[in-house]
């Protein structure tokens, strides 16, 4: 740089480059002496294209004149041949014009040209100084072609009175969003490092953020530092989805956790009504719906739509899994959809046969044996209910309508394949339950049908012992003539797990007096 002027805020001419609109820029020259006055001119190597206003001047002591340089883009050109920075310069002539009359610091014009190229005269020459092109269709192509250190570059020198970082391209995306949907966490830290507005919206159709576009993506890097720079985690208009349905539609399971640790509404709703957590059942994201129910989402939300729970769709798709994973955490079987159908009804509607125990013949199954409703229990057997689960103590049908003492309930279930020796997690089979509860007409149905009369519980104890210990002297007779005509059953495999009820005993038994 000369002595007498300098340059602001470098020595650097940036033209600001815009579709539609004149490629110009400005420079500031300041007159670094005190006490004299200093003449200049500016003009480029290359004169063609280059408009210069004003050339020429004097500048006060201290103080600062505004030059304005244009350039004319060859036809047909959108961009320079050579960006950001042109291989043209400027040089700027500087000499000390010492009682010179400065009516205007800035008069084009005003300077005559023999003052400097006059020998007498000590005429500074800067031939240093650079023309660089910027504006949002320079910064797009750079960001395009991953130029980080011109970016860097280009924004520094842009004039801070326009918000170069936040420029749109002609597509209607911002640089965040350009370098986002090239997937360079780089470019984006780069451009962070400018205060980009982070929440600004595309004016394409999807009108989504960056945060939106990254999520969408799978690009977790670049989701991380757009979280660092508080990029809104909700959805905002008039974007259909937010980052959490996004991430859960998707199965980005990663970001999906980046999200709900920065505190996102796991119920939020798209624009038509659906939480995350159903875009994750719907797409079958098992490991984002876990995630999710682990979050605290809510599972009886009903969809704007159709009003329908995760459970719902879940069960319209056949999905075995996601039913049982809403299911074990609690998800309402009996919410009805605007068609006042149930899960069930859903997964029955669609032939998913698989379905239907866990979502309400087993339930109904055990209501049923309960009460004694023999009518319910075969029609539920009709439409293919699994007569071996446990309901919520543990315990299968069998166990219960033995307990009960219901003869021909048991009937019907052996008839239909039960597991006649099937064990709670106490493992007591359906024989100990009667004998226990002292039903010698279903004890009798049971060793009839080859239950194993010598299956001991967890601790021990055998069918013939439980009598005996309660003195039950008609169904130790059961139990003996069973044993001696070899009506054993063999030992199964162990029952599902529960809790084993013991209940009252029958007093119509006839008791065994010990001696």
């Amino acid at each position: 740089m000369d002595r007498l002027i300098s340059l602001e805020p470098s020595n650097v001419v940036p033209l600001r480059l815009e579709p539609g609109e004149k490629c110009s820029g400005k420079l500031i020259l300041r007159n670094v002496m005190y006490t004299m006055p200093v003449a200049f001119q500016l003009k480029p190597v290359n004169k063609f294209g280059y408009t210069v206003r004003p050339q020429t001047g004097i500048i006060p002591p201290l103080l600062t004149v505004r030059v304005e340089v244009s350039y004319d883009l060859p036809p047909n050109a959108t961009i320079p041949e050579s960006y950001p920075y042109s291989d043209d310069v400027f040089l700027l002539h500087s000499v000390v014009v010492p009682g010179a009359a400065v009516k205007t610091a800035s008069m084009n014009g005003s300077v005559p040209s023999d003052w400097f190229t006059t020998r007498k005269k000590q005429v500074f020459i800067d031939s240093g100084i650079k023309v660089m092109f910027v504006g949002s269709v320079v910064l797009a192509k750079l960001v395009s072609n991953g130029s980080v250190d011109d970016i860097r570059d280009v924004l520094e020198k842009s004039d801070p009175s326009w918000k170069a970082v936040d420029s749109v391209t002609p597509d209607g995306q911002t640089l965040l969003h350009l370098a986002v949907s090239l997937g360079r966490p780089d470019l984006v830290q780069v451009l962070l490092e400018f205060k980009p507005d982070v929440n600004a919206q595309s004016t394409r159709s999807t009108r989504s953020t960056p945060l939106e576009a990254a999520v969408e993506s799978g690009e977790s890097l670049i989701v991380e530092l757009l979280l660092a720079n508080q990029a809104n985690i909700n959805r905002t208009d008039p974007s259909a989805w937010g980052p959490i349905h996004l991430a859960a539609g998707a199965g980005h399971v990663d970001i999906l956790r980046l999200l709900l640790v920065k505190g996102v509404n796991v119920d939020a709703v798209t624009k038509d009504g659906n939480t995350a957590l159903h875009l994750a059942v719907e797409e079958r994201r098992q490991d984002c719906a876990r995630l999710l129910l682990a979050s605290g989402a809510r599972f009886d939300v009903c969809s704007a739509g159709a009003g329908e729970t995760p459970l719902h769709i879940a069960a319209a798709l056949g999905d075995e899994h996601m039913v049982n994973l809403l299911i074990q955490k609690g998800a309402n079987k009996n919410i009805q959809n605007r068609d006042k159908k149930t899960a069930y009804d859903v997964a029955a509607e669609h032939g998913h046969t698989r379905l239907y125990d866990v979502l309400g013949l087993a339930d109904t199954l055990c209501v049923a044996t309960r009460k004694g409703d023999i009518k319910t229990i075969k029609r539920v057997i009709q439409n293919g209910v699994t007569l071996n689960g446990p309901d919520q103590n543990g315990w299968t049908v069998l166990h219960r309508a033995s307990f009960k003492g219901w003869a021909d309930i048991t009937r019907v279930l052996i008839k239909n394949g039960v597991d006649i020796d099937a064990r709670d997690e106490d493992g007591y089979t359906a024989l100990h339950c009667a004998v226990e509860s002292g039903h010698v007409d279903v004890i009798e149905l049971l060793v009839k049908n080859g239950a194993d009369v010598e299956a001991r519980t967890n601790k021990g104890a055998t069918a013939m012992q439980i009598a005996k210990s309660l003195s039950y002297i008609g169904i130790i007779r059961v139990l003996m003539d069973s044993s001696q005509t070899g009506r054993m059953g063999s030992i199964k495999k162990r029952g599902a797990r529960g809790l084993a009820i013991r209940g009252s005993f029958d007093q119509s038994a006839e008791p065994l007096t010990v001696n």
